[in-house]
């Protein structure tokens, strides 16, 4: 008689332990797409500036953005600047290459219910003058 009562014991259970096993697996997942698109960010923003750099495209936002889309498609707008303010290619002396305003979506069900887009910081990158038109690596970046 006792086994009767408890047949489906068992699978409530496993079906408990599963919802609880599957929160988990997505938090993990969700958290490595995260660390992706951070580590993205941090990418495209060296390779912008050293794309601006290397280039010389101190009037080209648009080339620079195009090229740090290419890393990371979420990117909608991108700052660059050019130090000092206002310098031409032969004075300037360096370039920050900014990305702002980049938001992280989660692809877990429950956690998109409460807080569907998380903020991130802002990914800023320098380099200096010295590196313009001399890439040793390679002579086809501005291509």
């Amino acid at each position: 008689m006792r086994r009767n009562r408890t047949t489906g014991a068992t699978t409530v259970e496993f079906a408990l332990g599963l919802i609880i096993f599957l929160m988990f697996l997505l938090g993990i997942v969700d958290f490595a797409r995260m660390l992706f698109t951070w580590n993205a960010a941090q990418e495209a923003t060296r390779a912008g500036a050293r794309y601006a750099v290397v280039c010389d495209d101190t009037a080209q936002q648009a080339l620079v953005l195009a090229r740090m889309k290419a890393l990371l498609p979420q990117i909608s707008t991108v700052s660059v600047a050019w130090a000092p303010a206002g310098c031409t290619a032969a004075t300037c002396q360096g370039v920050t290459v900014s990305i702002t305003g980049l938001n992280y979506q989660w692809i877990s069900p429950i956690a998109s219910a409460t807080a569907p887009l998380i903020p991130m910081p802002g990914f800023s990158t320098y380099l200096p003058r010295e590196v313009m038109r001399k890439d040793p690596n390679s002579a086809a970046i501005c291509s």
